[in-house]
């Protein structure tokens, strides 16, 4: 990571504070002597920002994006100087089958969010949005890039694309200093959704089970560890502060597809537990082929460049599941 510490004694306000990219996040801006306000809607206790007791050195703000009262005073109150907007429902099959809640948390709360920056007297310096490579939807001219149409057809999907547009529109409306984050598939220590492949696949070996790979094994997606995830949104804020590249969207990945099969035979590898292969059921017809991003415009302007190898971030996500089940 090069240098960020524009965050030292400022106020950083960070929404999804408790998921697997927020909690290491609050992490690294406290190592940054940031003061950190987060907004928790529910406590979970194995969340990696409960279990490292992060959260005893931040502020928490009760509520939900779908309260602007409660985004508000906190904004306020505590003279926020960044954000960080990670806070969303990321599930795609519970989006499928909760398509209203997702659309409030994902879209709604980004465009409260968006409003109440917009209306505050003493401005923030920095909003980053997280949005995802799933805001592209489906296209077979890969890798993405930036210019790339939004154009997600799914809840999930659609969710993401429509947040995106919002972040942008206000970025050009009302030259708030937005900057849009679209990361690939970020895996990693403290992420508690056992429906995804990796958490799912380390849990299942470790009790002994095959691992189940719901899709036919092939379809491929760009595979990022949540530290160059942080580093990513980081770098991102500290070019916001500075005063560049405000209303700019980046990608952030390796720009290498990796299959379905070949990440749970890597997961298998560093697990060791090569006498149970994975249960392969063909069972999702309808998923996407293949997802992944060029990188180039961060790289270039941001300075950024993944610091993990698949191997070697899924070897510090083991470690991390090692602890937590054992």
């Amino acid at each position: 990571m090069t240098e960020t510490n524009v965050y030292e004694s400022k106020t950083v306000f960070v929404t999804g504070a408790s998921g697997i990219v927020g909690s290491s996040l609050v992490r690294e801006l406290l190592a940054q002597r940031a003061a950190v306000v987060a907004l928790l809607r529910d406590e979970s206790p194995n969340s990696e920002l409960m279990r490292s007791g992060g959260y005893r050195r931040i502020t928490c703000v009760r509520g939900s994006l779908e309260q602007p009262d409660v985004l508000e005073r906190a904004l306020v109150e505590y003279e926020v100087d960044a954000i960080f907007h990670l806070g969303a429902q990321t599930q795609v099959r519970h989006a499928q089958r909760h398509p209203f809640g997702t659309l409030e948390a994902n879209v709604r709360g980004t465009y409260n969010l968006l409003e109440v920056v917009r209306r505050l007297d003493r401005p923030a310096e920095a909003l980053v949005i997280a949005s995802s490579d799933k805001a592209y939807g489906d296209s077979e001219d890969l890798p993405y890039t930036e210019a790339h149409p939004l154009a997600g057809r799914n809840i999930y999907d659609a969710s993401k694309s429509a947040a995106d547009m919002l972040a942008s529109a206000y970025a050009e409306s009302y030259s708030l200093p937005v900057g849009i984050a679209r990361c690939g598939n970020i895996y990693g220590g403290g992420d508690l959704n056992w429906d995804r492949i990796v958490p799912g696949t380390i849990r299942s070996l470790m009790r002994g089970q095959r691992p189940i790979i719901r899709s036919d094994g092939t379809p491929s997606r760009d595979y990022l560890f949540v530290d160059d995830a942080v580093s990513a949104y980081l770098l991102l804020g500290a070019s916001l502060m500075r005063g560049l590249e405000h209303g700019e969207a980046f990608n952030f990945g390796h720009g290498e597809p990796v299959a379905v099969l070949d990440l749970v035979s890597e997961i298998i590898e560093v697990v060791g537990r090569h006498d149970l292969p994975p249960e392969i059921l063909s069972e999702s017809p309808n998923e996407i082929q293949a997802q992944w991003l060029d990188a180039s415009k961060a790289k270039s302007r941001l300075r950024w460049t993944p610091a993990f190898t698949l191997r070697s971030g899924l070897g510090r996500t083991v470690e991390w599941y090692l602890e937590l089940l054992r």
